[in-house]
């Protein structure tokens, strides 16, 4: 018996803590990005503190300054994505998970028992009423998403062939990061996008003139004519009951043979952990949750599509068509 235990010992002192310990400094790491971004340190600001040596180091450590003499300056990783006017900075998302997510995975356990979101344990019910406002449509927000979708959208427009439409709306399509992508890859698709009025007016700074903007509320105002629409990161957030009545609503709006394009993170048994751990941030933000293809064909299907097809495309985002 005790030989027993001591093999057991040896076989456990085999197994190294580092992937636990990675984890458990995880939240360390955010935190020092947060706070960087936040103190304007990779827009070349050095605030007073007695603490900022200390951050200024550690962001060396992490790769996102390098130090030059006496000075700290950015590396390209952080003058591409960290610097705030970078139009790849991915500042404004940053920002939303600092002063957003990051209170509110705070009660992450909350939400894995109860099955709600967390806005108003975190912050309240006034302050989650003007959070909520600052989810769907804040300009700190909008340019978060807006970087975040630069990182996919590309790749995205190339995932399937889309010569074959005409007309592309992109629905709730925010900065205009996608239709200007699909644009890009096929100049003669005449590409739309239609979102509220306030974030079409930020989506002027970005897509200019080289998409149609259109304002309007998808969810209840009459569609545009299409023969393809695009659905980016708006199916994740959403229960299955408004998912039905939306893809039936699409299905009803396109011509035969018109097609819908779902921009989402799609979840894999042999996937990477990003999108566990979006699906974890729609628990405690949201009412939805990230979904396996299967899962989105289910919902499809029965809204009426015949032709579903996913491709994982490498990037943070993934895409389905399905075909009427």
């Amino acid at each position: 018996m005790n030989a027993i235990d001591r093999n057991d010992d040896a076989s456990l002192a085999e197994v190294s803590a580092e992937p636990i310990l990675q984890l458990i400094d995880g939240f360390r790491r955010s935190k020092t990005l947060f706070a960087a971004a936040r103190l304007g340190i990779f827009d070349g600001q050095r605030p007073e503190g007695d603490g900022v040596q200390r951050l200024l180091e550690t962001c060396v450590v992490l790769g996102l300054l390098k130090k030059q003499g006496r000075e700290y300056v950015n590396t390209r990783l952080a003058d591409q994505y960290l610097r705030r006017s970078s139009p790849q900075s991915l500042y404004g998302y940053i920002e939303h998970s600092n002063s957003v997510l990051y209170p509110l995975w705070a009660h992450l356990e909350n939400a894995v028992l109860d099955g709600g979101n967390r806005w108003r344990q975190t912050f309240g019910a006034e302050a989650a009423a003007a959070s909520r406002r600052q989810l769907h449509g804040g300009e700190g927000f909008l340019r978060g998403m807006h970087g975040l979708g630069l990182l996919s959208s590309l790749a995205v427009a190339a995932a399937f062939d889309l010569s074959r439409y005409q007309r592309l709306v992109d629905l709730g399509g925010a900065t205009g990061h996608l239709a200007l992508a699909v644009k890009e890859r096929y100049p003669k698709i005449e590409a739309i996008v239609l979102d509220l009025p306030p974030v079409i007016e930020l989506a002027r700074q970005h897509a200019g003139d080289r998409v149609q903007l259109v304002a309007g509320d998808f969810l209840n105002d009459p569609l545009p004519a299409a023969d393809l629409f695009a659905l980016g990161r708006i199916l994740h957030s959403r229960r299955e009951d408004e998912i039905r009545k939306l893809l039936t609503k699409l299905h009803d709006a396109l011509p035969p043979d018109g097609g819908i394009l779902i921009v989402e993170t799609l979840l894999r048994e042999d996937g990477p952990a990003h999108g566990y751990l979006q699906s974890l941030n729609m628990l405690v933000c949201t009412d939805g949750r990230e979904r396996t293809l299967q899962e989105y064909s289910r919902l499809l299907f029965e809204a009426g599509f015949k032709k579903i097809c996913g491709k994982i495309t490498g990037v943070p985002l993934d895409a389905i068509l399905a075909t009427k």
